[in-house]
């Protein structure tokens, strides 16, 4: 674990890196809505493919673009605290392999769930509904404006709102920090009593699941958390059959 507790110029790479695209990101996307009037958010932010916003990089781009600075803080707190410790025991081209695929799983698992609903809300809302949702949801959003009709509030919502934000992959990296080092003692901050890693990550597990289905149109990704730690998990099960090595 060499560097480890000196601060970000003592990590290694990846997640160094990462950490610092992360932040300028954020800076960018602050200079672009405040200097040009432009919002990076809505332009990188992951959107539902039947949106008119989609684009297929969103679904690399999103993972670099944060909600504010505390979005930003924790995501990156938990990488710093996790992700350089599992970068030392991998390697950097391991660990960058795992974080990618745990950020797109949690897109996939994401944008399945919004399919689901997408699906539900199609079966439910009137055609001349879905027709004024189309022509006018988009440009009604960008003025800060909703429909009132229940079912076309939420068609108009999942149509205009990016998803963003490196939860997908922190959860990814929480899910392997417990895996491979299971008995190791976490310090909570609320409250402060110390846990162990496998049953803080299946308590965080639980819970994500049961946020999943039971809040499914919450502004929090939950599912996404979700799916980077199955996609975690997968990965390292693959891992440990194929290489000789535990990890």
């Amino acid at each position: 674990m060499n560097g480890y507790g000196r601060g970000l110029l003592g990590l290694p790479p990846v997640v160094k890196n990462i950490i610092l695209l992360n932040v300028l990101m954020l800076l960018a996307d602050f200079v672009a809505r405040n200097v040009l009037g432009v919002d990076l958010t809505r332009i990188l932010g992951l959107y539902y493919p039947k949106s008119e916003h989609f684009m297929p990089i969103q679904i690399v781009t999103h993972m670099f673009m944060h909600g504010g600075i505390w979005h930003l803080f924790f995501n990156m707190f938990a990488l710093y605290m996790f992700g350089g410790i599992l970068e030392n025991v991998w390697g950097p081209r391991r660990f960058f392999v795992y974080y990618m695929v745990c950020g797109l799983g949690a897109a996939l698992v994401h944008e399945s769930v919004i399919a689901i609903q997408y699906g539900k809300i199609m079966n439910q809302i009137a055609p001349d509904q879905l027709q004024l949702v189309i022509d006018e949801g988009a440009s009604y959003f960008n003025q800060g404006r909703v429909f009132s009709e229940p079912t076309m509030k939420s068609l108009q919502m999942l149509l205009n709102v990016p998803t963003v934000g490196a939860s997908g992959a922190v959860f990814g990296i929480l899910l392997a920090f417990g895996v491979l080092f299971p008995n190791t003692q976490l310090m909570l901050l609320f409250p402060p009593i110390p846990i162990k890693a496998k049953y803080f990550v299946a308590i965080y597990g639980a819970l994500e699941l049961y946020l999943a289905v039971t809040q499914p149109g919450s502004n929090i990704a939950h599912a996404a958390h979700l799916g980077g730690m199955i996609f975690g998990y997968i990965l390292i099960r693959y891992w440990r059959k194929t290489t000789k090595t535990l990890y």
